[in-house]
Protein backbone atom coordinates (compact mmCIF):
# COMPACT_ATOMS: atom_id res chain seq x y z
CA UNK A 1 0.00 0.00 0.00
CA UNK A 2 1.46 3.46 -0.75
CA UNK A 3 1.78 6.68 1.31
CA UNK A 4 -0.90 8.15 -0.51
CA UNK A 5 -3.27 5.29 -0.26
CA UNK A 6 -2.73 5.13 3.62
CA UNK A 7 -3.33 8.52 3.70
CA UNK A 8 -6.46 8.29 2.02
CA UNK A 9 -7.53 5.43 4.33
CA UNK A 10 -6.80 7.61 7.27
CA UNK A 11 -8.52 10.82 6.24
CA UNK A 12 -11.63 8.13 5.47
CA UNK A 13 -11.35 6.34 8.82
CA UNK A 14 -12.71 10.07 10.39
CA UNK A 15 -10.24 8.56 13.31
CA UNK A 16 -7.35 11.29 12.90
CA UNK A 17 -9.23 14.44 12.58
CA UNK A 18 -7.15 16.51 15.17
CA UNK A 19 -3.74 14.61 14.52
CA UNK A 20 -3.99 15.51 10.65
CA UNK A 21 -0.96 16.64 8.60
CA UNK A 22 -1.61 20.58 7.77
CA UNK A 23 0.87 19.13 4.37
CA UNK A 24 -0.73 15.73 3.80
CA UNK A 25 -4.17 16.94 3.47
CA UNK A 26 -2.56 19.69 0.90
CA UNK A 27 -0.67 16.72 -1.51
CA UNK A 28 -4.16 15.13 -1.05
CA UNK A 29 -6.33 18.02 -2.17
CA UNK A 30 -3.55 18.55 -4.93
CA UNK A 31 -3.38 14.80 -5.79
CA UNK A 32 -6.91 14.57 -6.50
CA UNK A 33 -6.48 17.46 -8.96
CA UNK A 34 -7.35 20.47 -7.15
CA UNK A 35 -5.88 23.46 -8.07
CA UNK A 36 -4.16 25.95 -4.91
CA UNK A 37 -4.35 29.30 -4.64
CA UNK A 38 -3.00 30.92 -1.87
CA UNK A 39 -4.76 34.03 -0.18
CA UNK A 40 -2.35 35.92 2.54
CA UNK A 41 0.20 34.34 4.42
CA UNK A 42 -2.16 31.20 5.35
CA UNK A 43 -5.22 30.75 3.75
CA UNK A 44 -4.58 28.03 1.04
CA UNK A 45 -7.80 27.35 -1.27
CA UNK A 46 -8.51 24.66 -3.15
CA UNK A 47 -10.62 24.41 -6.40
CA UNK A 48 -11.44 22.52 -9.15
CA UNK A 49 -13.75 22.88 -12.25
CA UNK A 50 -16.27 19.71 -11.87
CA UNK A 51 -16.55 20.62 -8.04
CA UNK A 52 -18.93 23.70 -7.21
CA UNK A 53 -17.72 23.77 -3.49
CA UNK A 54 -14.77 25.51 -2.91
CA UNK A 55 -12.07 24.39 0.07
CA UNK A 56 -10.57 26.93 2.12
CA UNK A 57 -8.17 25.08 4.72
CA UNK A 58 -5.25 26.88 7.22
CA UNK A 59 -2.97 25.72 9.35
CA UNK A 60 -2.83 25.42 13.21
CA UNK A 61 0.14 24.52 14.64
CA UNK A 62 1.66 22.09 11.33
CA UNK A 63 -1.75 20.40 11.66
CA UNK A 64 -4.51 20.68 9.70
CA UNK A 65 -7.84 22.11 11.47
CA UNK A 66 -10.60 18.76 12.35
CA UNK A 67 -13.25 20.37 10.75
CA UNK A 68 -11.47 21.25 7.65
CA UNK A 69 -10.41 17.45 7.24
CA UNK A 70 -13.71 16.52 8.35
CA UNK A 71 -15.17 18.96 5.14
CA UNK A 72 -12.26 17.45 2.95
CA UNK A 73 -13.47 13.88 4.03
CA UNK A 74 -16.94 14.46 2.69
CA UNK A 75 -16.25 15.61 -0.17
CA UNK A 76 -14.21 13.31 -1.30
CA UNK A 77 -17.14 10.96 -0.25
CA UNK A 78 -19.70 12.98 -1.96
CA UNK A 79 -18.21 13.40 -5.15
CA UNK A 80 -16.81 9.91 -5.13
CA UNK A 81 -13.21 11.01 -5.56
CA UNK A 82 -11.51 7.65 -4.09
CA UNK A 83 -13.32 4.38 -4.78
CA UNK A 84 -11.10 0.86 -4.66
CA UNK A 85 -10.59 0.89 -8.69
CA UNK A 86 -7.90 4.33 -7.31
CA UNK A 87 -5.77 2.05 -5.52
CA UNK A 88 -4.01 0.88 -8.72
CA UNK A 89 -3.18 4.47 -10.07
Amino acid sequence: MSKFEKLVLKLLSGQSDKNFHFDDLVKLLSSFGFQLRVNGTSHHIFTRPDIAEIINIQPLNNKAKPYQVKQVRELIIRYKLWSDESESE
